[in-house]
């Protein structure tokens, strides 16, 4: 009698899987942020100074404020570019919101009757749409009128929502891919003390405590769906996850050229930054390290994928738990 392999039971009916998914919509009910109620944006201490000079980029966690040439510049110019690199990467944090939430939006209506994952997909909808209130208002107080994404990305951004909703597992690496690097950096900010404008530290605590949902709950959605793909499958998203990294890093990471052109950076400087010295080398590969432990978790860290880790220089030691701070020449190693 010719025997077949068992095909593993469905994510919707893994008992752990929805019990995980049970607890995170709870957290959502009993621990949620309103942008509005939240944060008091007319208390005179969220006043917006412009020439506040929290607005220096950090030389430990900021690719840019690392750079030399950043750091000799005179005091009120690292204010206006760091003031402006913020407000950019703000706009382009709500712009991903938007595409996660086209998405998530897409994929959910395809869901069987009664599944966890709806009413825990639209918990974080609700959540990102919150978050992206908080961002815009951010920046129209800090009043630079900034690009936000480049505009490829911009173009391209409608289509990437809608077909995550098919390419459903895809869409959440990519989600991984916009939210790690965002998660790290703001983490990265509050462990050096903040030294941030309050409105600003305000809205990074809000959405560190949320992101810890989102992330958590796209990692359990892959080892739920990961384990059900056949080798081929499997196979191809083993190289579709750090090709999601590299690219969305430069997205959401780097800055677009206006930025350059608008505060005369040059370009050997941008480049040093945006990942050639060995500083924002090792900061981008520290972007990912929770990402290369759920990789290998996986089973997608198979000799080509990480020959792409290697050459996109993101690979590295996987951390040892959630979030660990920064192991300091560890990378690529």
């Amino acid at each position: 009698m010719t025997r077949f392999a068992q095909r593993p039971p469905a994510p919707q009916d893994d008992q752990d899987y929805r019990e995980r998914l049970r607890l995170l919509s709870e957290g959502s009910v009993t621990r949620r942020f309103d942008p509005y109620l939240d944060i008091d944006w007319d208390a005179p201490e969220m006043a917006i100074d412009r020439d506040d000079p929290r607005w220096v980029l950090s030389p430990q966690a900021d690719p840019l404020g690392a750079t030399r040439w950043y750091q000799q510049q005179p005091l009120a110019r690292q204010i206006a570019i760091g003031r402006w690199r913020q407000a950019n990467a703000i706009r382009v944090g709500a712009a991903f919101e938007s595409i996660l939430i086209r998405g998530m939006m897409q994929y959910v209506f395809k869901l069987p009757y009664n599944s966890p994952e709806f009413r825990y997909c639209m918990h974080e909808m609700t959540e990102e749409c919150n978050h992206i209130q908080m961002f815009q208002e951010l920046v129209n107080r800090i009043g630079e009128d900034v690009p936000g994404m480049r505009p490829v990305f911009k173009l391209i951004s409608p289509f990437i929502g809608v077909a995550g909703g098919y390419a459903h597992t895809i869409l959440f690496i990519g989600i991984l891919g916009g939210e790690e690097p965002i998660d790290h950096y703001q983490k990265a900010v509050i462990r050096e003390g903040a030294n941030v404008p309050p409105v600003l530290h305000r809205c990074m605590e809000i959405h560190i405590a949320e992101e810890a949902r989102h992330i958590s709950f796209a990692g359990d959605f892959l080892r739920a769906h990961v384990s059900r793909m056949n080798a081929p499958i499997r196979f191809l998203h083993s190289l579709a996850f750090p090709i999601a990294m590299q690219w969305l890093v430069n997205e959401l990471a780097a800055p677009p050229r206006e930025m350059a052109r608008i505060f005369d950076i040059p370009k050997s400087v941008m480049r040093d930054a945006f990942w050639q010295s060995p500083h924002s080398r090792e900061l981008k590969a520290g972007y990912f390290g929770d990402m290369r432990a759920l990789a290998g978790e996986l089973g997608l860290m198979n000799p080509v994928a990480v020959g792409l880790w290697r050459a996109f220089g993101i690979y590295g030691p996987p951390t040892r738990y959630r979030s660990e701070p920064e192991r300091r020449g560890a990378r690529n190693r």
